[in-house]
């Protein structure tokens, strides 16, 4: 019920729900791996130009950390993800001749790529079965009574056995786009939410009253747009709160 709500309200594959703007499975790993602690918005602010100077794995592996630095400041934490980048690109050049891997267990041998970003370009590059788990989905898995676990591979594991494999990436970006706009973190907007009356925290009188009319709500009516330019607006206010390195 959980993922065919999700499903409506947040249309889509994985690629039109991503929001980190790519035309390549080697362009999305650089942008994710830039997403960390910072927005998807801003990533997308720095990317044209960085690969622009940097278009493939080969010319990557040779820059010079101090020029990739300069473009991908704003992401913040930049001296740390400009020597992932680089090492990175260098581990594709030299083991995956210049190519994305696709199985996940070649993905995290790569300088700065754990096993969120290894599922995020597998589910969305290559529409290979991955359910990334990040914050926002760990947050409403636990508050939707999906699982208990705080461990983001026990939670992807909990996760993968509720929805078919080919339906897992899809699943996990319709958690983060609700978790952005209604499940927020700190003032959850128990109120707009397609998923109150099967929602175990929220509030009593709210899933009685939701149960007792057999609707969703008021946010089952609300679409959210897909694609890097249509994610929802306050999604794009709120920062991810992971730290750079092998996320």
């Amino acid at each position: 019920m959980v993922a065919a709500r999700l499903a409506e309200a947040y249309p889509g594959t994985p690629t039109e729900l991503c929001a980190l703007a790519h035309r390549n499975p080697f362009e999305l790993l650089v942008a994710t791996i830039l997403s960390a602690q910072t927005t998807d918005a801003r990533v997308n602010s720095v990317t044209p130009a960085l690969f622009a100077a940097y278009p493939d794995a080969a010319s990557l592996a040779v820059a010079d950390p101090a020029d990739v630095e300069a473009i991908i400041r704003p992401t913040g934490f930049f001296r740390a993800k400009a020597r992932s980048l680089v090492s990175m690109a260098a581990g594709l050049v030299e083991r995956f001749g210049g190519e994305v891997p696709t199985a996940l267990e070649d993905l995290v041998t790569l300088a700065g790529v754990g096993r969120k970003t290894a599922n995020v370009v597998r589910s969305v590059a290559f529409d290979l079965p991955g359910l990334p788990v990040d914050t926002h989905v760990g947050r409403l898995s636990r508050r939707l009574g999906l699982t208990e676990a705080t461990d983001p591979a026990q939670v992807e594991r909990d996760l993968d056995a509720l929805v078919p494999a080919a339906a897992r990436g899809a699943l996990s970006l319709r958690l983060i786009l609700h978790g952005r706009a209604v499940c927020l973190a700190r003032s959850p907007r128990c109120a707009e939410c397609l998923l109150a009356d099967v929602c175990p925290t929220a509030p009593t009188s709210l899933r009685a009253a939701r149960q007792a009319a057999g609707a969703p709500g008021a946010a089952a009516e609300r679409r959210a747009p897909a694609g890097p330019a249509g994610t929802v607006a306050a999604g794009r206010r709120q920062r991810k709160e992971r730290l750079p390195g092998r996320a």
